[in-house]
């Protein structure tokens, strides 16, 4: 395995994999990795000759008074990670590398930004979109593989792909889970045991949804509401948002019909935690 810390370095080692007719994955990471990663590794080891992992904390999709100074940067154990599951190359950037000075070009995708995460955190977007495409040039992937955890993320990523013809695919892998269907997360080390415990009714008000919808329930408030109390049964859990949004607009319905996207964010404790589930009435 090959570890990049320059921008200069990545591109020697992709180049020579492509010199030799490898197809390139990129599996983008902000590090602390997880079971979840590891899946998203594995599924570029399949279906790509070269695996890229980048370890980079983005400082631009960080809000004021968010978790970027102690979000964890466990480097040595990342790496250790990468070796074991069949990563080729890894770049790991200081944050002079990917912001020279003043970073004065920014890449923004409009309304899809806006819902969910993007109304308690603004600029976020902005910070994720920019350094993806800033990946995607450097590395140049035949194929980068998101989570579907972050789901607002993944279809953000893949409209900006869309519209600029940037010419890779995005693949969006499921999301992985704890036994007691807790969404893996780096944030979920934050957690104390009765927050960890709490943090199980995520999961679980998703699933309240998915079998309102199959006994037959369609109105979206309806679902919201029952969904909200289920939540408010754990004192620690403070809702940022419980939504029911179209999965391709995530603009908001007032009826579930065809595929529609079921998100809930969360603060327990000291972790913002996000999840979310997709419902098909067609199928």
């Amino acid at each position: 395995m090959e570890i990049a810390y320059t921008i200069k370095s990545v591109r020697s080692h992709v180049k020579a994999a492509r010199g030799k007719g490898r197809k390139i994955g990129l599996v983008p990471t902000m590090g602390a990795l997880h079971i979840g990663h590891i899946s998203l590794i594995e599924a570029a080891a399949k279906q790509c000759d070269c695996v890229v992992v980048s370890i980079f904390v983005n400082p631009t999709q960080f809000g004021p008074g968010e978790d970027f100074e102690k979000y964890p940067r466990p480097l040595e154990a990342d790496l250790e990670i990468c070796r074991n599951n069949g990563t080729d190359i890894v770049f790991a950037p200081a944050p002079d590398q990917m912001y020279h000075d003043e970073n004065l070009t920014w890449v923004n995708v409009e309304k899809l930004t806006e819902p969910l995460c993007g109304k308690s955190r603004p600029g976020h977007f902005r910070g994720v979109t920019t350094v993806c495409a800033k990946l995607f040039n450097i590395v140049l992937p035949d194929i980068a593989f998101f989570g579907q955890k972050d789901a607002q993320q993944a279809i953000v990523i893949r409209q900006m792909v869309a519209d600029l013809n940037m010419p890779l695919e995005i693949v969006i892998c499921p999301t992985i889970r704890e036994p007691d269907g807790l969404a893996v997360s780096s944030r979920n080390q934050y957690l104390n045991p009765q927050h960890r415990q709490d943090a199980a009714y995520i999961y679980k008000s998703l699933e309240k949804c998915r079998k309102m919808v199959n006994a037959g329930k369609t109105e979206t408030s309806e679902i919201i509401e029952e969904m909200k109390q289920l939540l408010r049964q754990k004192s620690s859990i403070q809702i940022e948002y419980v939504s029911i949004v179209d999965a391709g607009t995530l603009e908001d319905i007032e009826s579930i019909a065809g595929k529609v996207l079921v998100a809930v964010a969360a603060k327990i404790g000291p972790a913002r935690l996000i999840d979310n589930i997709i419902i098909d009435t067609r199928k």
